[in-house]
This record gives structure tokens, C-alpha cells and sequence, in this order.
């Protein structure tokens, strides 16, 4: 079994020399653009590295690791759009290299196009089902993620829902594809995906946790952007569940500015989370959910090294500081 490096330089290998089409180039040079700027590629390594756990070639997978690819880097073209974001990878978005409505259309291009390649698979109607399922949920979650801006009464389980539909899905379906293309058991599929599902929890969490404790010097943004704007995190919503009093209404005070200065309002936030142990509960929640993806990666029947090499990956996930 190749490990994740060995994959990851196959893979970018593959999908930078597909021809997706050439004209009208407003429609596929956003294409182009977009896939070239890089990116992590979590979910076509975990397919391919699922496909060879169970002892296939990752070679059977290949053209769906490309479609997930695809239709994750059509959802942040998309997700640009919305949020009126100016950079991706350290490039500008495609809405403002062209235009909103070249972004639009070209979006439209990739998620088809995503499709195009999933419909290679090898056991289509069980790809292909699931497939769609997870890009209806991420609709769904990214549909959620809007309208939690607006709403005042939310809670920590609105947000799980949230992100386990938006975040955690992708990633499940990603290793169970390739679990399928292996055409391992049904309670092999099952495991991978449970795996994979508490997985992006925990990772989503984290993420979650660094944008305001991170380690300034190796997180490559600045830090407490999800305080600045509001964002409805775990930290957020755990801190206003805990707070009670002045702490609470400070905390309102500082969500309700309209105009403030940034760096004071993280200070400020960031002192009423520290008085909440806000750290100490969003590290035990990411420890439930990954003690929750090791329960059921322990059930999966599978080479004790392919399975080692697989966990490494995801540990070395787990410990990333971008």
C-alpha cells in the first residue's frame, strides 16, 4: 500500500493533465485556474488510500478521486462567491479574476463535471447513490451555515448538525468510495464511513479552536477572524451557554458592535472564553469524536500495516497548524 505522499504526487499528477474542455474559455480556464492553485487534496487521498486498504489498486479509483476533487473545489468556488472573499490560496477567487456571473456558470461547469468522472466508478448505482446523497447534505449544511448568521437562538448541537452535513459527510463518502470500488463488506463500508464522518468533526472543531488559540507562527491566517466576524463556532455557542451575568451581557455587547476595533474585540472575547475554560471544553468535545473515529477504525477488517499507514495520515492530519 502507497502511503499518502506517494498518492497525493500521483494523484496531482492525474487530474493536472485532464482535458475538461477548452471553449468557451470563460467557462474552463476558471476550471484550470482553480484546480492548479493547489490544495490540500484530503478527500482523493483518503479514496485512494481506502480503495488500497482493502486491497484494490488505487489506480480503480482514480477518476473518482478526481470528481471529488472537483466538486469540493466547485463548493469553494461557490462558497467565495457567497462570502464575497477576495483570496484562495494566495490567488485571487475566480468572481473577482472574472466576474460573478463567469464564476457562477463555471461552478456549475465543475459540479457536472464531478459527476462525469464519479460515473466511472466501477459499481456505479452504489458510487453514484451515495455520491449525490453527500452533495445534497452539503447544500444542506452550507445552506444551515447562512442562516445561522442571522439567528440569535442557536446551540452546540445546531452546530454539529451543521458541520457534520456541510464538513463531515465529504470526507465519509470520500473513504467509502473508495471502500466500495475495493468491494469490501458491507460492515467495512459502514466503519469507513463512521470513521470518516467523526473524523471531520473533530476537524472541524479543531479548526474551529485554532482560528483563536493557534500557534501564531505556523498558522497561516490571522488569528481570531471567527470572533471578528461573529462566526457561529463551538466556542462561540459553548461560551454562551456558559456565561452568566456581566460575562454574558459583555459578550452580547461585543457580538451587537457594528463598529469596533478588531484586535480589542478578540482581546476582550478571548478573555471571557479564557474565564469559561472555553479550550478545555472544545478540547474534550474534539476528543470525543476522534476517540469516536478510532472506535470504529479499530472494527474495520483490514492488514494491520495497511491500516497503520491510513491512521498515520489522519494523525498527521489531526496535528496540522494551517
Amino acid at each position: 500500500m502507497l502511503n499518502d505522499k506517494e498518492l497525493l504526487k500521483i494523484f496531482n499528477d492525474y487530474l493536472l493533465i485532464q482535458d475538461f474542455g477548452k471553449t468557451p474559455a470563460n467557462t474552463y480556464d476558471p476550471i484550470y485556474y482553480t484546480l492548479k492553485s493547489g490544495g490540500k487534496r484530503i478527500r482523493p487521498v483518503l479514496c485512494l488510500m481506502a480503495t488500497e486498504l482493502f486491497g484494490e489498486t488505487y489506480k480503480t479509483s482514480l477518476d473518482i478521486a478526481c470528481g471529488l476533487e472537483i466538486f469540493h473545489n466547485f463548493t469553494l468556488l461557490h462558497d467565495d462567491m457567497m462570502d464575497n472573499s477576495d483570496v484562495r490560496r494566495g490567488n485571487p477567487t475566480v468572481h473577482i479574476k472574472w466576474t460573478d456571473n463567469i464564476a457562477l456558470l463555471s461552478g456549475d461547469a465543475m459540479s457536472v463535471i464531478a459527476y462525469k468522472y464519479i460515473a466511472k466508478a466501477k459499481y456505479l448505482k452504489e458510487s453514484l447513490e451515495l455520491f449525490s446523497d453527500t452533495a445534497l447534505k452539503i447544500c444542506e449544511g452550507q445552506q444551515l451555515d447562512m442562516d445561522y448568521e442571522s439567528m440569535t437562538d442557536l446551540n452546540v448541537d445546531d452546530y454539529l448538525k451543521m458541520i457534520n452535513l456541510k464538513t463531515a459527510v465529504f470526507l465519509a463518502a470520500s473513504l467509502k468510495l473508495g471502500a466500495i470500488t475495493a468491494n469490501t463488506n458491507q460492515e467495512n463500508k459502514n466503519n469507513i464511513y463512521e470513521f470518516g464522518r467523526n473524523l471531520g468533526i473533530a476537524f472541524q472543531l479543531q479548526d474551529d479552536f485554532l482560528d483563536v488559540y493557534g500557534d501564531t507562527q505556523n498558522f497561516k491566517k490571522n488569528l481570531g477572524g471567527d470572533i471578528v466576524s461573529n462566526k457561529k463556532t463551538f466556542l462561540l455557542l459553548k461560551a454562551l451557554e456558559l456565561a452568566k451575568g456581566n460575562e454574558l451581557k459583555e459578550l452580547k455587547h461585543w457580538i451587537s458592535l457594528k463598529e469596533f476595533d478588531e484586535q480589542e474585540k478578540i482581546n476582550a472575547v478571548k478573555n471571557i472564553y479564557d474565564s469559561l475554560k472555553i479550550a478545555k471544553h472544545s478540547e474534550e468535545k474534539n476528543n470525543f469524536y476522534m476517540n469516536q473515529a478510532s472506535q470504529y477504525f479499530e472494527k474495520i477488517e483490514a492488514d494491520k500495516n495497511r491500516k497503520d499507514i491510513l491512521m498515520n495520515y489522519t494523525k498527521s492530519l489531526e496535528k496540522r497548524k494551517f
